[in-house]
Parts: C-alpha cells; structure tokens; sequence
C-alpha cells in the first residue's frame, strides 16, 4: 500500500526542499493555498498532511491556514496533520493541536526532524487503520476480553449479550 503525503506551503522554495527530504516510497504532492489543498485531499487522500498556517491571501497570518485545518478535519478526520509554524508562533501550534492536528512543526526546515515527524504521523496513521480493520472483523461478540471464532462459542456469547440486561435471581 502506498503511503500519502500532502504539503502545503505557498513557498516554492521550501515546497521543493520539503519535497526533497523524503523517499521514493511515499507518494508527495504539493499545495500552496487553501483551493488547492482541498482538491489535493479529495483527489490523494494522503495519510498525512503538513500545513503551513500562513497561506494566501493572508501569508502573514494564520487565519487561511486555521479555516484549512478546520475544512480537512471535517472531510477526512482520519488524516494526521502536522502544523508547520514559525519560530516565534507556538500558540499558534498549540491552538491547533487543541482544534485536533496531530503534531507541529518549527521553521526553518531541518529535514532530519522533519522526516522524523512525519515518518511518526504516518505510523500512527497506519497503526490506526489497522486497528480499525481488526475491530471490522471481530469475530461477532461484544463482550469485552472475549475473543469467540468458532460457532459454538459465538452462539454462547450470543445467548450470553441477550440475558446479561435482565434482572433475574435464580
């Protein structure tokens, strides 16, 4: 399965050195303002994003780049977030992982630290959807600490999730 990255940045700049720090193994693609990071989710799906919060019209500020984080968290709650903020802006960062980004990131780029934090969000993204998979397919029971495959088991557990609410003394 390939792993997704999408990059928001309006700098080309640091759009081609973000880029460059990661392998061949991950599918990246770039963003540099809120319309097009839109259509890049809709259209990749990525599995983590970086977003830079000072984004056209407003590169200066953060509101573009909150309204963004707000818009994906709605369309695709699952995707890890990383804020890449400036030096002197972690209020901002931390405003953001309080709206539900995953983690931040300070300028000015450091492609070890940055790679490591992503490599992270793109773990967790994966130790997710398998953990989601794995509760798709439970085999039938809702009890908790009971793990039933065979059908005689499950037809107890069955039995047992429909007594379990009533009050009865025997």
């Amino acid at each position: 399965m390939s792993r997704r990255l999408l990059i928001v940045e309006d700098d080309p700049g640091l759009q081609s050195q973000m880029r460059w720090c990661f392998s061949e193994d991950l599918e990246v693609s770039v963003a540099a303002d809120r319309e097009s990071a839109l259509t890049a989710l809709r259209r990749s799906e990525p599995d983590v994003i970086t977003l830079d919060l000072g984004l056209p019209p407003d590169p200066g500020g953060a509101k573009e780049g909150f309204l963004l984080l707000e818009e994906i968290l709605r369309l695709s709650p699952m995707t890890k977030i990383i804020v890449v903020t400036g030096r002197e802006d972690k209020e901002n960062a931390v405003k953001a992982i309080g709206m539900g980004a995953s983690d931040f990131y300070q300028k000015p780029l450091d492609a070890d630290i940055l790679t490591f934090v992503v490599n992270r969000a793109l773990r967790l993204a994966e130790l997710e959807r398998d953990n989601r998979e794995l509760a798709r397919q439970r085999n039938g029971t809702n009890i908790k600490g009971i793990v039933a495959a065979s059908p005689q088991m499950l037809g107890i557990c069955r039995t047992l999730e429909k007594v379990a609410p009533t009050d009865v003394t025997t």
